[in-house]
């Protein structure tokens, strides 16, 4: 749970659950480029204080990896100690982005609306035959960005069911649609209200409007233009995870997973020095206004409130009062500045700001160490 404080063993227990590498079937992905990109390193000196915080958090917590990112250069690059987490991971593990993968999704749509596979963030889902009789149908395409569909009465963060498994990501988009809690929905009033199944529905609409081009649009993204070092890749479902996630599914337990079906997921694994490498290359659109940067800051233009009827500016996902195409906006004293982060479980963090060129990027088991300190006040202060 997100409020434990794990010792070193349950944690490292945790990171050892968590490295099952999937088979090249249970994943949709890029293979590492064959010139990855080459970071200039200007490290800041031993006294810095942010830097005797990363240590104390490597030393005390469950953070895995730190890198800041600044004028171009690396100029803090921690990792976990052998002697705590060292013995299951280094700079090529691939590790597990949870939640940040939603916003690596919308990364992916905006390559896909420059390409043409979609007409814009205004393009209306009309056109996937999965979305008939459901709320999603006809619905603009920027309300999926902004978890806006109207869809709080089947899901918040988990589907509303007791049918099956509430986790969306057990299951295909084909069966939520039209065996699960969406058969038959209706569109309520379109606001704020985060949930997991979205961005499951987004990356499978971009597989399907990329018309068997989808591995090429990822390779321009990974490969071509983040020029990853490791392989990476979003995980998919097949028949074998299917059967694995639904014993208690008194609808269907078992049924063939076929492409056309949705059994993408927005989960997404990469190796430290990946995530910064994919962060750089959000950070080159916008700077460089290329179609893609475009898309960036009108999803930024686009935000909208969370309406969080409680105030935690400790956390990542609670210190933002604003989303904006799945990534999480206004944080305290930066309401002003274009600042975008991402989130997700167990103390994953990316915060770029496009303003001063500045990313960190955390890695973690837990969120048991001080994220306001090691992440927020840096993207705000310098320091």
């Amino acid at each position: 749970p997100e409020g434990s404080k794990p010792n070193r063993d349950t944690a490292l227990y945790y990171l050892y659950r968590g490295q099952e590498v999937e088979s090249v079937n249970d994943r949709a992905g890029s293979t590492k480029s064959e010139n990855p990109y080459k970071f200039e390193i200007s490290l800041r000196a031993e006294d810095d204080k942010t830097l005797k915080k990363v240590r104390k958090a490597m030393n005390k917590t469950s953070m895995l990896s730190y890198l800041l990112y600044e004028d171009g250069k690396i100029t803090i690059d921690e990792i976990t100690p052998k002697d705590r987490f060292g013995i299951l991971y280094d700079n090529n593990t691939v590790h597990t982005s949870a939640s940040v993968g939603k916003s690596l999704v919308s990364y992916v749509t905006g390559h896909a609306i420059c390409k043409g596979y979609i007409n814009g963030i205004d393009h209306r889902l009309n056109d996937w035959p999965l979305l008939e009789n459901t709320l999603f149908y006809d619905q603009k395409l920027i309300n999926l960005l902004n978890m806006a569909t109207g869809h709080q009465k089947y899901a918040d963060f988990n589907l509303k069911t007791d049918k099956y498994h509430k986790n969306a990501n057990s299951n295909t988009v084909e069966f939520h649609l039209k065996k699960g809690v969406f058969k038959n929905s209706k569109k309520a009033k379109s606001k704020y209200q985060y949930t997991n199944f979205l961005s499951n529905l987004l990356i499978n609409y971009v597989w399907f409007k990329s018309e068997g081009k989808f591995q090429d649009l990822l390779d321009e993204i990974f490969v071509e233009k983040a020029k990853i070092e490791n392989d990476a890749w979003f995980l998919k479902m097949n028949d074998r995870t299917i059967k694995m996630n639904n014993r208690n599914n008194s609808i269907l337990k078992e049924y063939e997973v076929k492409d056309e079906d949705g059994p993408l997921r927005y989960s997404f694994r990469a190796s430290r020095y990946d995530y910064l490498r994919i962060a750089k290359a959000m950070l080159d659109d916008w700077q460089n206004d290329t179609c893609v940067g475009k898309y960036l800051k009108t999803i930024r233009e686009l935000r909208i409130p969370k309406n969080h009827k409680w105030k935690d500016e400790k956390t990542h996902d609670l210190n933002s009062k604003s989303y904006a195409g799945k990534f999480h906006t206004n944080y305290s004293g930066m309401k002003k500045r274009n600042v975008m982060g991402m989130s997700g479980f167990g103390g994953q963090s990316i915060m770029i700001d496009f303003d001063r060129g500045r990313i960190n990027v955390i890695n973690s088991i837990h969120t048991d160490y001080n994220w306001r300190k090691t992440a927020h006040s840096v993207i705000q202060k310098g320091k």
